[in-house]
């Protein structure tokens, strides 16, 4: 939702925290020298490129990467491939020297370790597909051929995934909407309860439905408590020594430079996706992931929140990877597993049908990104390329949902009215649940997408 950018803008610019904040008992490695760093001229201007002290760096609680891990891509993907895909997708478009240079006939990623400083992938002559070994999903291609009486969803493992957590949560998400005493919204249920009735469609279509998150409880073992000392250090890290505890009684940045603060926002948007990420991948393991959210504008105070006027929807993929993201060694380690594994080519096509879908059912117009971190994608207007947790760690296709704004005055009543069947009279006309709208755009997206190119098979 816009509404997170304008919350975590601070957190965005801490540095992320190195792996011994993560991971106490590990041992710290002594500093490596100083490098000679030899500027870069970009554009007629001198640019120093990032020191290997940089791009050892990981985002918070992240994990080191195994580089080797990627040498099972190698030749897989031609030059032209790759460079059109970094290109076109997943870079931002800025100017700066990125982290890896192709040179030839392979790609050489620097990796920010002073003892294997670079990664080299070798590059194919040819284009062919990643072997099914290297992924758990599979590609439209592999699914087989519908029958005629088959079920368009048939064969597909969809793995849903209602965004944020609610309940007893939801005012520490900041994702509690009440305009009136005795009335309130919270994305975390809305986004639950779409969830179940999406699941029950795809079923009766012949998909194969799993929950990421199954109720209004954290998919995470661990709680702000627990992440205190990572907050901490996250602080001292970008220069506040001695950061305040505890935000009661403060507001505005002040209440952003605390540990309480840091280390909630640890829990809820880092540790709580990095544990949906190893569920889905080591226990679900399915074919794509429909990231369920609701969206909304600026409505400044929680205790006197604000109408807005616009109302709209959009749907993201992964990419627009920003230069200082790039130089997290975790997020540049994930960036090119996603792209070796081709995650985009079945991910952009998705996207555009389901955005379809939405438009039709729900007659929002597309949101348009004025701000740097996203980037367009696919054919349809309403598709756009950012780089998230959930939708970079998850390692198959996933489809980012954001339809409607809460804060919206008609979109709010028809939330607060929940998920029912038929019309009901809200802001003085008969009108369908929005949660019900919601599940008709995904599932005629995706009955579209998939009856496409799965034709029935030629007897």
């Amino acid at each position: 939702m816009l509404r997170k950018i304008m919350f975590f803008s601070l957190h965005a610019a801490l540095p992320s925290l190195s792996a011994a904040a993560q991971s106490p008992a590990a041992p710290v490695p002594p500093p490596a020298p100083a490098p000679i760093v030899v500027p870069t001229p970009v554009g007629g201007v001198i640019v120093n490129a990032p020191s290997p002290a940089r791009l050892a760096r990981l985002s918070p609680l992240g994990t080191a990467p195994d580089w080797k891990a990627l040498q099972v891509f190698a030749k897989t993907i031609t030059r032209v491939e790759l460079e059109a895909a970094l290109r076109d997708l997943y870079t931002d478009g800025t100017p700066f020297p990125p982290p890896w240079t192709i040179e030839g006939g392979a790609l050489r990623i620097q990796t920010g370790d002073p003892v294997t400083p670079e990664v080299s992938i070798e590059l194919s002559p040819r284009a062919e597909p990643p072997a099914a070994s290297t992924r758990f999903w599979h590609r439209l291609a592999e699914l087989p051929r519908l029958k005629d009486d088959a079920k368009p969803l048939a064969d597909l493992h969809i793995a849903l995934d209602p965004g944020h957590i609610g309940g007893s949560f939801a005012t520490m998400e900041e994702r509690y909407l009440s305009f009136q005493p005795n009335e309130s919204i919270q994305e975390g249920y809305l986004s639950l309860i779409t969830a179940n009735a999406l699941a029950e469609r795809l079923k009766e279509l012949g998909a194969y439905v799993s929950l990421v998150r199954e109720n209004q409880e954290p998919v995470t073992k661990q709680r702000p408590a627990d992440l205190q000392q990572a907050a901490l250090k996250l602080l001292q890290e970008s220069g506040f020594p001695t950061p305040v505890e505890s935000y009661n009684g403060l507001t505005g940045d002040a209440k952003l430079l605390t540990v309480q603060w840091q280390s909630e926002k640890l829990f809820y948007r880092v540790s709580e996706i990095h544990a949906r990420g190893q569920k889905v991948n080591q226990t679900i393991k399915p074919d794509l992931v429909i990231c369920l959210h609701y969206n909304a504008e600026d409505w400044g105070a929680a205790t006197s929140p604000q109408y807005s006027p616009k109302n709209h929807f959009h749907v993201l993929v992964n990419g627009c990877y920003s230069p200082l993201e790039l130089e997290q060694a975790d997020v540049r380690f994930e960036m090119f597993r996603r792209l070796f594994s081709r995650i985009h080519e079945e991910e952009i096509p998705l996207a555009d049908a389901v955005a379809g879908g939405l438009r039709v059912a729900t007659g929002l117009p597309s949101y348009v990104y004025t701000t740097p971190n996203a980037r367009r994608a696919g054919k349809d207007e309403a598709v756009y390329a950012r780089n998230l947790l959930a939708n970079r760690i998850y390692d198959c296709p996933v489809v980012y949902l954001e339809p409607y704004v809460m804060n919206h005055e008609e979109t709010y009543r028809r939330l607060l009215a929940g998920h029912f069947l038929g019309r009901t009279l809200i802001a003085g006309r008969l009108q369908r649940s929005a949660v019900a709208d919601y599940v008709r755009g995904v599932v005629d997206g995706l009955v579209t997408h998939y009856q496409k190119f799965r034709k029935p098979a030629q007897p």
